[in-house]
């Protein structure tokens, strides 16, 4: 229980009102022993409570307060789920964990499949872990929306790629869920040659069955490194691959959006790159429900950076300088795309764009939220940098400041001998910091 401690306690909360300190353990709230998170912030709404306590000296304290209903009672507590973290207990055949090299932090090596953590973090599940009680108390607490991750529909196909002789029951939790009418959203990691093909035809259509509840369906490529001895022999998907697998996508677009007004399922940016096609126009996307999962991020930023360069007026006063853009193989004809247009507009400013190959974890990884901080600097030791190198924010950990490889930014900025500035996912902070 040691996970429902308090840590902190909002000033001028309910709760500071009510006398609640860190240290405290809430163990029930109007009766209810507390479970995790889900229990906590259903019986947390209720505008009159009474709460059972363990204090640090372990006495057992009540403690009643009122407050508006709905407002946040001002808790935290030490763990987020206020419960223990369930692990994967799939062997997925593309599982990017399974590819790590060794002797990274140990945090990179768990593998989470925990449901709570798709409402609260927009993580996606693959429902393998859920009983029924679990899925029923979901919808006892009416929780959405929830993110799966189905990468196939077929029950034999998903359990030969989950590795998991459970696993081919996805559909039925699935009804359940859109008989509660809870929204969801679904993703299908495609693997060459596995659930490609007929079989993601089959997916997609069987899926659209349970709109509007299943509101989107993403479609990523599989990701690769070169970690991959002793697994599932996967190949990557090459131009041709990736033009045939958008024809499918397209195909079921235009099926759905002339049924229900929506495109439904959205190819992730790679494979417009891989296939050589331009970017799909805003309106495509659906006002981008799926833009966590790397649908329609290059589009957005390019829009957004576009729009708040024509708005920029002439910078009489500009000075001459140079600058840097760090980003991933893939989006960098992009980015190049992006800056030359801003250097049309400003002549007096230089950038260079650096695609960086990955070396740490394989050249069939293209993605910049993969970047290493020493092969940042691998590639740039030598290069004209200017003033100033850009990275954009998913090549880092925020809070700590370091890359996957615990290479904080310091020693980046200081091996390199520049300034590095965090470009966060808007094309808005993009110019700005061009321009500063």
């Amino acid at each position: 229980m040691t996970s429902h401690q308090i840590v902190s306690v909002v000033p001028g909360s309910p709760a500071e009102r009510a006398g609640l300190e860190p240290g405290d353990i809430v163990k029930q709230i109007n009766g209810v022993e507390l479970q995790d998170i889900f229990d906590y912030y259903y019986y947390e709404d209720e505008p009159v409570l009474t709460l059972l306590l363990i204090k640090p000296d372990k006495r057992e304290v009540t403690l009643q307060l009122e407050k508006e209903e709905g407002e946040d009672l001002g808790l935290t507590f030490e763990n987020g789920l206020m419960d223990d973290y369930k692990s994967c207990h799939n062997k997925c055949m593309f599982c990017f964990i399974d590819q790590m090299p060794p002797g990274m932090r140990d945090t990179l090596y768990f593998k989470d499949d925990d449901t709570r953590l798709s409402f609260l973090q927009g993580n996606y599940v693959t429902l393998t872990n859920m009983k029924t009680e679990d899925l029923q108390r979901i919808i006892a607490y009416h929780l959405a929306p929830i993110n799966i991750s189905v990468h196939a529909t077929d029950p034999e196909l998903r359990c030969k790629m989950l590795h998991n002789r459970f696993a081919g029951d996805i559909l039925e939790k699935i009804q359940m869920l859109a008989d509660a009418e809870l929204e969801m959203n679904a993703q299908i990691v495609l693997c060459k040659g596995v659930n490609d093909g007929a079989a993601l035809e089959k997916s997609i259509e069987d899926l659209l069955s349970f709109y509007p509840y299943m509101q989107s369906l993403s479609v990523v490529p599989v990701g690769l490194t070169k970690f991959r001895e002793g697994l599932y022999p996967l190949e990557p998907f090459e131009q041709a691959d990736a033009r045939e697998v958008l024809a499918t996508i397209h195909k079921w677009q235009d099926i759905s959006y002339a049924k229900h007004g929506t495109h439904f399922v959205q190819a992730s940016d790679e494979w417009y790159l891989i296939a050589g096609y331009d970017l799909p126009p805003e309106e495509r996307y659906d006002g981008y429900l799926q833009l966590e999962n790397g649908v329609g991020m290059l589009r957005l930023l390019m829009d957004e950076f576009r729009q708040a360069l024509s708005e920029e007026k002439n910078h009489l006063m500009l000075r001459r300088r140079e600058v840097s853009v760090a980003t991933g193989r893939l989006a960098a004809p992009y980015i190049q795309m992006l800056c030359d247009e801003f250097m049309e507009k400003f002549p007096k400013i230089t950038i260079h764009v650096y695609p960086i190959r990955n070396d740490y974890f394989g050249e069939q990884i293209t993605v910049s939220g993969l970047i290493t901080g020493q092969d940042l600097i691998a590639q740039l030791q030598n290069q004209p940098l200017g003033s100033r190198l850009l990275i954009p924010q998913n090549m880092v950990r925020m809070e700590e400041q370091d890359f996957l490889d615990d290479v904080t930014l310091a020693q980046v900025s200081l091996a390199l001998q520049v300034q590095v500035d965090i470009v966060k996912s808007s094309g808005q902070d993009f110019v700005k910091l061009l321009l500063e």
